[in-house]
This record gives C-alpha cells, sequence and structure tokens, in this order.
C-alpha cells in the first residue's frame, strides 16, 4: 500500500490524543447543567426525547463515540441495520482509499496490435477503460490528439474497445425511474458520468431533439442513445434496449417552451467509443465501427494515455457530490485490487462488507452496492461509529469530508457553534441519514452517526413514485431537524465552555 500523505497521517495521530471527556461517557443523557451562582437550569433533552419530538414515522437510530475509544457514549437503537444512504460512501471511499492508496490514478490507455509506420498502424487500435469514473469528452479529445501527433493517419484493423476489467451493468439500481441520471451504466470505461445530454427547442414550429456528450468545448451528437417525441400525458418518458442501442420517449405535453438534462447511459463503453471515434475522425482519423472486446490481448504498444486526478482527490469529490457512479468504481477498483474482478457490483459490495467486518470490526453491515443507492443495504449506527471512531479510519475520511453548518431552529446558521461538524449526508426516500465527526473547542472529537427510515413506507411505494413520492419533503424536513438537534444536544453536552 502506498504510503499515506502527511495530512492523512497527521489526522491520524491527533485522533488519538486523550481527553479527560473520554472518562467521563454517561450511559443515556447528562444530566441538566447549573447555571453559575445558582440561576437556574439549563435543560438539555436526551436523544429519545429528540426523536420523540420529531415525529417521524419509522424508526430512528443514532451512535455518539470518542475517536480513539470504542466505547459508546450515547446510542438509540445503535444495532438496528437501517438503509445508509448515501453515508454508505464512508465506507466506499475508506475501502478504495486503503486498497489502492491515496495517490492512486486510473488510466485510460490507446494500445495498438502491430508496429505505426509512415502514419499507418498496421494492426488493431484498442480503446481501453481503466476504471476512471470521471473521464470526459475533453478528455478524450486529448487522447485523440495525442494519436494525431504521434503521426497515426491510418488503422488497417478494426476499432477495439475494452471495458471489461471491472464487471459491466446497465444500471446501478433496478429499483428506480429509468429516466434519472444518478442511476447509470457502470463499466470500466465510463464517459461524463455515464450521462447522455438531452436537449430540446422549437424551430419553425416543430421540436428539435438532440442527444449529445456534451462538455464546456465540444458537442458530439451521438446515436448509442434516440429520442422520440410522442403525444401522450404520461409517463413522461419510455426507455427500451433495442439493438444495443437505449431508445427513449418523451412525452410533448411535458416539454414546456424548451430545456434540458441529463439522462443515463446503460452502455458506457461503447458510448464512449462513439465519442472518441467522432473526434478522432474530426482529426482526421477514420475508424471502423467499434467492436466490444472481452480480454486483451498480448503484445500491445501503448500509443496514448490519460491519467485521472490521485484518488485522494476522486475520493473527496464523490463525498462532497454524492456522485453514485464514482461510488460503483471505486469500490469495483478496490475489489479487483484486493481478490480479482468481482463477478458483479453486489458481489463486490459483499467482499466490501467482509472486508469492513475482518478490519474493523464490524456487526451488521450488508451493503448491497457501494453508493447506498439500493435499498436493501443496511448499516446500523453502533457500526457507522465503530468504523469512523477509529485513528485510521479518520485520518483517511476526516480531511475529505464537507463542512456541515449547524442550524438553529428556524434553519438559521449557527454563528458560533459549540462544535465543528464534517460529515456525509445520505439520502432517500423516507430514508435520510448523517454521519461524520463533531469538534470541540478544546480539541476533543468524537464520531456520530445518525440513522432515520421509515423502509415499509418506501417499500409501498411503485417505481414511478419514487422520484417525487407524496410526503417525501415534509418527511426529510424532519429528519434533518432531528439531525440538527442531535448535533446541538451534543454541542451543548461534550462542548467547551
Amino acid at each position: 500500500m502506498n504510503r499515506l500523505p502527511r495530512r492523512f497521517v497527521l489526522g491520524a495521530l491527533l485522533a488519538g490524543i486523550a481527553s479527560p471527556l473520554a472518562a467521563a461517557a454517561p450511559a443515556t443523557s447528562l444530566r441538566p447543567r447549573l447555571r453559575p451562582g445558582g440561576l437556574g437550569e439549563v435543560t438539555v433533552p436526551d436523544g429519545e426525547a429528540l426523536i420523540g419530538k420529531a415525529g417521524l414515522t419509522g424508526r430512528s437510530s443514532f451512535a455518539l463515540a470518542r475517536v480513539g475509544t470504542p466505547a459508546l457514549l450515547e446510542s438509540h437503537d445503535a444495532e438496528t441495520p437501517l438503509p445508509p444512504a448515501s453515508v454508505g460512501k464512508c465506507l466506499t471511499a475508506l475501502y478504495a482509499l486503503e486498497a489502492l492508496g491515496p495517490a492512486h490514478r486510473f488510466t485510460t490507455r490507446v494500445l495498438g496490435t502491430g508496429p505505426l509506420r509512415n502514419g499507418r498502424l498496421e494492426g488493431d487500435l484498442i480503446l481501453v477503460g481503466g476504471g476512471d469514473p470521471g473521464l470526459d469528452t475533453n478528455d478524450l479529445a486529448e487522447l485523440a490528439a495525442r494519436l494525431k501527433a504521434a503521426g497515426l493517419r491510418e488503422v488497417s484493423g478494426r476499432f477495439l474497445v475494452h471495458g471489461a476489467s471491472l464487471p459491466e451493468a446497465r444500471l446501478i439500481d433496478a429499483s428506480q425511474p429509468d429516466h434519472l441520471g444518478y442511476n447509470p451504466g457502470v463499466s470500466a470505461l465510463n464517459l461524463n458520468y455515464n450521462r447522455v445530454h438531452f436537449e430540446w427547442k422549437q424551430e419553425a414550429g416543430k421540436w428539435r431533439a438532440t442527444m449529445d456528450a456534451r462538455t464546456d468545448r465540444y458537442r458530439p451528437e451521438v446515436a448509442i442513445a434516440s429520442m422520440q417525441i410522442v403525444d401522450r400525458d404520461s409517463p413522461v418518458y419510455t426507455y427500451a434496449d433495442r439493438d444495443g442501442r437505449d431508445t427513449w420517449t418523451v412525452a410533448r405535453g411535458a416539454l414546456g417552451t424548451g430545456g434540458s438534462r441529463w439522462l443515463p447511459v446503460r452502455r458506457p463503453a461503447a458510448y464512449a467509443a462513439e465519442v472518441f471515434a467522432s473526434l478522432a475522425r474530426s482529426g482526421g482519423l477514420v475508424l471502423k465501427t467499434p467492436e466490444m472486446l472481452h480480454d486483451l490481448p498480448a503484445g500491445t504498444a501503448e500509443l496514448a494515455r490519460h491519467e485521472s486526478p490521485p484518488l485522494e482527490e476522486i475520493a473527496e469529490l464523490m463525498l462532497r457530490y454524492s456522485n453514485n457512479l464514482t461510488a460503483e468504481v471505486l469500490g469495483l477498483a478496490a475489489s479487483a485490487q484486493a481478490s480479482g474482478r468481482p463477478a458483479s457490483i453486489r458481489a463486490s459490495a459483499a467482499a466490501m462488507s467482509d472486508w469492513a467486518r475482518r478490519t474493523y470490526g464490524l456487526r451488521e453491515v450488508a451493503m448491497v452496492d457501494h453508493s447506498g443507492l439500493g435499498d436493501a443495504s443496511r448499516f446500523p449506527t453502533g457500526d457507522l461509529v465503530r468504523l469512523l471512531s477509529q485513528p485510521r479510519a479518520a485520518g483517511f475520511l476526516r480531511p475529505i469530508l464537507k463542512d456541515i453548518p449547524l442550524l438553529d431552529e428556524k434553519g438559521r446558521k449557527v454563528v458560533d457553534p459549540r462544535v465543528s461538524v464534517v460529515a456525509k449526508t445520505g439520502t432517500l426516500n423516507f430514508v435520510s441519514g448523517l454521519a461524520g465527526y463533531a469538534s470541540t473547542g478544546d480539541g476533543a472529537e468524537y464520531a456520530f452517526a445518525i440513522l432515520s427510515g421509515d423502509v415499509p413506507r418506501r417499500d409501498a411505494l411503485s417505481r414511478a413514485e419514487r422520484e417525487s413520492p407524496r410526503g417525501g419533503k415534509a418527511w426529510l424536513t424532519r429528519a434533518r431537524r432531528l439531525q440538527q438537534a442531535l448535533l446541538d444536544r451534543w454541542g451543548q453536552v461534550y462542548g467547551a465552555g
């Protein structure tokens, strides 16, 4: 494993500093504090009271521990497995950083199976995906430009595409509506987070729909995905897999005056191959129709490559923006590094859960993917805090989690909070979570996890209802208020002052 960057090492060391607070761990809530001079008591509500006040349906669970100390300071239903939603990405980030190392870079390559003579490749050209989750159209354009700069003008053989070093999946979670861009296909060759840009506008009184792989510099149209505008009221979108292409329809009545959105791509490697061929053609290199390749041949030569940013940066962006594709690729790559190419996303997630039990002593974690999108995943808050409270895990995760502002009961930012918080949020319909670290003014650091979920209510939703279910926003608001109330409680009980 690669040596940890200095800030990870320092974070791990700081997480183990002793504190007198650790010796005063209450079984449940502390007694009310007395104001100086006996002016009265400030009542700090206990966690159970806060859960009752929140008025959430379903179950809520929380746990709190001092970093470096395994015993829970406070908890409620901490061993109850609940869906973690995107909070599960904390485990995925740790899994990938430990397996691959923070400095790891994903490489996308162009290989040739024969010699390059006088601008002509005597053999096949192979576009090889290395698992880069952030590869975009600009990066493919740079690869094509490097081939041109190397003098390549013609390919005598085939154009082959390899995205099979990681398991290929048409989508992450089959229970989601088809058109949601955060549920795309997955492979080792991904492009634009495996989303295609659908734009519609009226021209001369008629609707025109385009599907392209746009970035800030390029807008190549694609044929791997197509859209037809049809006369109907609902559903807004339909999807079909026809002849290896994503075939969409959209209801004319839903188009308004024009607009755009990103739709998921189900065949990422084929999508990337089409875009690469288009960009190469614009530079004078005409490639044949791409063919998918499962196994790389021996004796190839590298013609060009693109490297991703280091894994540490990718993981930080994943936790900040909660990108599901990135989480799946990181988890799959970690499993492949540990024990060879996994059979599927589910198999890799099971291997990650087993790793967490062996390495960090977790008990009931059971993930079905690496992003938390699948609601069959389960992660008790007790296990989350057992993971987060270990100094090694804190050293990896704390520096790359995002700041969480503390809010008062009216939703206003607290100007001088008793604790500072970095954490990962997680949201599904009728599922909400927050887990991370709370630091006090005297330098003490605590790991916490809060999960709420109304699983029966979520299970009762139809597939079409899952984009925006009735009552979902109000439920989520109450769940987030509970999270803020618990953070405020812990600030009052453990914060300095």
